[in-house]
């Protein structure tokens, strides 16, 4: 375990190899304090996108005069440029090709005019276009720019801060979907979306002025990264660390990264199909637009803020417990959402709602986290990209074909269908193996594993 001092600070290598450049002065500290506050509103800003889709899908059927699934294709597409983003982003920012902020700026312009294209595009191609694309590109770019930079910032605690931020994405919408279930309609659509857009445009950029990235590897100089890494990370006992650093291309090779992917895949389609269509199910069925509110307000609010709860749990349980734990909350919540689709009550509606939004967004962090327990910290951004890219696949079946299904099947079918996918993917779980181990140890590739040392 060797150290240097360079630049004000010190290389250190713990007992793994890995390599740490630990500083303190005022600008660290500074930075490090204010990453999360300011990746928070661009965060919750930009999920307005995503979340408050659905709320807004009665409006922009009625104003339009378009079909369920002309409207929900159109979120289909967004997802598919919001997730597919994160790989380049990744790649280009860990290599210092692209700046921070303009990533941020760029991310600003773009989500403000996918707003706005809703409002005022010409027609469909101009909504796919506008929304869609750009729309969803540039809230791709913020949601990468704003994990990428708290992960950075807080490298002991990365899990926990991160999921902090990840969660103001889903409830970061809650006032919207109040108002817009409760006002929107297609009259006053255009001069909603308008505000909306000018709010989302000036937060993203306002904070986005201020983001800056930490050093290379830079760690906090009042822990000792020597210590951390052998007993005072959290979580540590049930989640042993990567037995190396992969590259990206070697976690790709992995069998476990293709797990991963299928089963983000997976459950992101039915957590992705739940937040889109509660609204409309619940109109549909005849519920009361109070109960229809804090229906899709649980929802979204529950979804975010369960994230860093997982985190937390899964520090005692383990990630591939905890995340199987989360799965079959997101199953039982389908059959409930099931059961309400057959018998209209209202009640258990609601009910329903809040159980989907437990369990159908706190696996982003947990994959996250499992991502940096098997393969390590050196590429960690790259290679959960790759996972999180399963999320446009996701949008593509969840939102998409979804919409499709529903038309032709009923709310009803496709519940009971998306319980028995998530179900699938809970199963899956147990192949998850941390990757470099060998066969003849049966307990090592779970949370049963040590650290050495």
């Amino acid at each position: 375990m060797d150290e240097r001092e360079h630049d004000g600070g010190r290389e250190v290598r713990d007992c793994y190899g890995r390599l740490y450049y630990t500083r303190d002065n005022p600008e660290d500290r500074s930075g490090r304090d204010a990453s999360v506050w300011l990746a928070w509103p661009p965060m919750a800003a930009v999920g307005v996108l995503q979340y408050g889709f659905g709320v807004a899908a009665p409006a922009l059927m009625a104003r339009n005069g378009w079909s369920l699934s002309t409207v929900f294709w159109l979120l289909a597409g967004w997802i598919v440029c919001q997730a597919g983003v994160g790989f380049p982003v990744a790649y280009l920012r860990e290599r210092n090709w692209i700046g921070l902020r303009a990533v941020m700026l760029t991310g600003a312009a773009l989500s403000t005019v996918g707003v706005l294209a809703l409002a005022y595009g010409p027609g469909l191609l101009g909504a796919l276009v506008g929304y869609s694309v750009l729309g969803g590109t540039g809230a791709g770019l913020v949601y990468a720019a704003c994990t990428s930079t708290v992960a950075k910032w807080h490298p002991d605690r990365s899990g926990s801060q991160v999921s902090l931020v990840t969660g103001a994405f889903a409830y970061g919408t809650v006032p919207f979907a109040i108002a817009g279930v409760v006002r929107l309609d297609g009259i006053n659509l255009p001069r909603a979306l308008t505000a909306t857009a000018i709010l989302v445009g000036l937060i993203v950029a306002g904070f986005g002025l201020f983001f800056r990235d930490p050093p290379r590897r830079w760690w906090p100089a009042h822990i000792d990264p020597r210590q951390w890494a052998l007993k005072h990370a959290p979580g540590r006992r049930m989640n042993p660390p990567a037995i190396r650093e992969y590259s990206t291309p070697g976690a790709v090779h992995t069998g476990t990264l293709p797990v991963m992917h299928l089963i983000l895949f997976t459950a992101g389609a039915v957590s992705l199909f739940n937040a889109a269509f509660l609204v409309v199910f619940a109109l549909d069925t005849g519920t009361p637009l109070g109960l229809v509110a804090l229906a899709a307000a649980l929802l979204v609010g529950i979804n975010g803020a369960s994230r860093a709860t997982a985190m937390r749990v899964s520090d005692r349980l383990g990630r591939r417990r905890t995340l199987r734990l989360v799965l079959l909350v997101q199953t039982a919540a389908q059959l409930l959402l099931a059961l309400a689709a057959g018998t209209g009550s209202a009640a258990l509606l609601v009910v329903a709602a809040a159980l989907a939004g437990l369990g159908g967004g706190a696996f982003y962090p947990l994959f996250a986290s499992l991502v940096r327990d098997y393969f390590g910290e050196r590429r960690a951004l790259e290679v959960h990209a790759v996972v999180y890219s399963a999320k446009a696949l996701g949008g593509l079946v969840g939102v998409g074909l979804a919409a499709v299904a529903v038309t032709a099947w009923g709310f009803p079918v496709v519940f009971l269908a998306a319980a028995g996918v998530v179900l699938v993917s809970a199963v899956a779980t147990s192949a998850l193996q941390r990757p470099g181990l060998p066969n003849t140890l049966p307990g090592m590739g779970s949370a049963q594993a040590r650290p050495a040392g």
